[in-house]
């Protein structure tokens, strides 16, 4: 849209405040913003010359204006946030968080179980958190165990059931971990007292859960129950030495508060949240966001301000940051400290971001190095196999089979060195009777390049086959089959003295034992054997084989588990005879089991 085309339309653009999009050509959102007065907001973007490159960008690309008027500055806040989450468009600003975080779940049952999910549903349970770490999670989940006894069975306790004794205490109980609710031992109202004591822990209010517990302790005293007096003592010193040693950092007063900071290097901008309840730093977080356009640092504070008090539920009425901000929610109220308690959290705030930015770059770093060295390896390879390419990506087949039945073949992708486990592949074998390792692999092998031929898409420079002669000869026929050789260096493994045959070689090619090459090559092996023998547990324990004797009239999974046991493999039991087989399942069985791999007995 160039000014002369924006000129006609601007007077039609109200001056309230709302929320303006741009569209491109293909009616695509391109930017959403917010807006004291729409005209005035929008016409900046026609009327100035803008140094920055992608501003500039933007403005040439916008094909199509809509704007929604709101009744205030702070609707329009929340309603761009709103529409960039929902749309994501290109030049806006780019919040790297794609977590699911932890909750912690009071259930909403009689004696509520306490427990961790990643999956809030409306089930009318009340959820805490989210928490930035799992870590984290389970640390306060082992604390509250150790502090606050509560039940972790997942048994019905209505009221009805426990009066009619339907339960039993089990071992937490006579552990001290569990009050027995189950069978009357804890009232309804002191459960209820106990998971108030966990929302008081979890939202960092210590002082009510140790005056509780004092209260507690003196009473045991005065009732001559020193022993139990003792216990409690020692619940008292656990949240004072466990729980405020990590979590108090600063001598600050009570009061819940977001505490923020911001650094910026280039593009990129790093906020780091302090969630402050009660004078306690409860949780920290730091975000990366990437910028597109020549947003000012107040702006993006303010955007990731938003969407971090948005996701982790706050409520805090103070938001403590390094400079001003025009933050337009209402009922909070923006401090910027000068000296004092809330110096020392933006300070700290502001460490915990460099110590961020730091440890990505020392990441990236050991990236680098990490790709270095798996370029070297896969020199070497290239150099002792005397393949024609670097082998960037390699894939390695490899069959599986239970007792000599259920046969399945898998395949692992490795790329630059490391594995790609998004193009990892299992194949059912479809056309092969029986065991058979030779017609799984040329099965498996044809599946997946016949598929990679169809789709256009880029073949390995190294394809593995675990085995030795047989298995690579019967790989080669489906790759000339899809007319595909010499196009692909296939090599086959032999199992045992690991040695390498290349089709058509009469001798093995022995790479030295412990070199560079050879250990990459048994780390191949080594994932594929892990892929295959992982999906042929699920499937046998999810009961998708069906045993071959189960096909015999008469004989059910019971006794063709027995004779499996016994014998191994459903190639073993054929061979064995009639009295072999009636020590194990009797006489009947036995006849009619012999009768379907020979004939009749008689």
């Amino acid at each position: 849209m160039t000014q002369e085309d924006f000129s006609k339309i601007a007077p039609t653009i109200p001056l309230q405040p709302g929320i303006y999009k741009y569209y491109d050509a293909a009616d695509k959102i391109i930017y959403v913003g917010k807006a004291k007065s729409l005209r005035k907001r929008v016409s900046s973007y026609f009327n100035k010359t803008f140094t920055n490159y992608k501003t500039h960008e933007l403005v040439q690309r916008i094909h199509r204006i809509e704007f929604t008027i709101v009744n205030s500055e702070q609707d329009a806040f929340f309603l761009e946030n709103s529409l960039i989450k929902q749309f994501q468009p290109r030049y806006n600003i780019n919040l790297k968080d794609d977590k699911t975080y932890p909750y912690i779940v009071i259930k909403n049952e009689n004696f509520p179980r306490i427990y961790l999910t990643r999956q809030p549903i409306n089930d009318g349970s009340e959820y805490l958190g989210p928490y930035t770490s799992v870590f984290r999670v389970r640390e306060l989940l082992e604390f509250i165990r150790r502090a606050i006894p509560l039940r972790t069975c997942n048994l019905n306790l209505t009221r009805n059931n426990i009066e009619r004794g339907k339960f039993k205490v089990c071992l937490e109980y006579h552990l001290g971990n569990c009050k027995g609710p189950c069978e009357a031992h804890q009232s309804k109202e002191d459960y209820d007292e106990n998971i108030r004591q966990v929302r008081d822990l979890l939202k960092g209010n210590l002082s009510p859960v140790i005056r509780h517990f004092k209260e507690e302790m003196k009473q045991l005293a005065d009732d001559l129950q020193f022993e139990q007096a003792e216990y409690v003592r020692k619940k008292i010193a656990y949240l004072e030495d466990y729980y405020q040693s990590k979590s108090v950092v600063t001598g600050m007063k009570g009061g819940d508060k977001d505490v923020f900071s911001i650094i910026k290097e280039s593009d990129i901008a790093y906020v780091n949240y302090l969630m402050v309840r009660d004078g306690t730093i409860v949780q920290t977080q730091t975000n990366r966001l990437e910028t597109h356009l020549d947003e000012n640092v107040a702006e993006i504070l303010v955007y990731a301000i938003q969407h971090l008090r948005q996701t982790f539920n706050s409520t805090a009425t103070e938001i403590v940051v390094p400079f001003a901000i025009d933050y337009p929610e209402q009922n909070t109220e923006v401090v910027v400290p000068k000296a004092g308690d809330r110096k020392k959290l933006i300070e700290l705030s502001e460490k915990n971001a460099g110590y961020f930015i730091e440890e990505l770059k020392n990441k990236e770093r050991l990236k680098i190095n990490r790709n270095v060295d798996q370029v070297k390896v896969l020199e070497h390879l290239q150099t002792d196999l005397q393949l024609q390419d670097l082998p960037v990506h390699i894939e390695c087949f490899d069959n599986s089979n239970f007792q000599g039945s259920y046969p399945v073949s898998a395949m692992v992708s490795f790329k630059n060195g490391a594995p790609s486990k998004k193009d990892y592949r299992y194949f059912n074998v479809k056309t092969v009777e029986g065991i058979n390792d030779f017609a799984s692999m040329k099965e498996a092998v044809y599946r997946r390049y016949k598929r990679l031929k169809e789709e256009q898409e880029d073949f390995p420079q190294l394809i593995i086959i675990d085995g030795g002669k047989g298995q690579l000869s019967a790989a080669m026929e489906a790759i000339e089959a899809l007319e595909l050789h010499g196009m692909i260096t296939v090599v086959g493994l032999a199992k045992n003295i690991e040695e390498l045959f290349f089709p058509g070689d009469q001798e093995s090619l022995k790479l030295p034992y412990n070199g560079t090459s050879l250990k990459f090559i048994r780390k191949v092996r080594d994932e594929v054997h892990r892929f295959g023998i992982t999906f042929h547990r699920n499937k046998r324990s999810k009961g998708t084989f069906k045993n071959e004797l189960e096909d015999i009239k008469g004989i059910g999974k019971a006794t063709a588990d027995q004779l499996l046991k016994a014998f191994r493999s459903v190639k073993n039991i054929r061979e064995k005879k009639l009295d072999e087989l009636a020590s194990v399942v009797g006489n009947a069985k036995a006849k009619v089991v012999w009768s379907y791999f020979n004939g009749s007995p008689d």
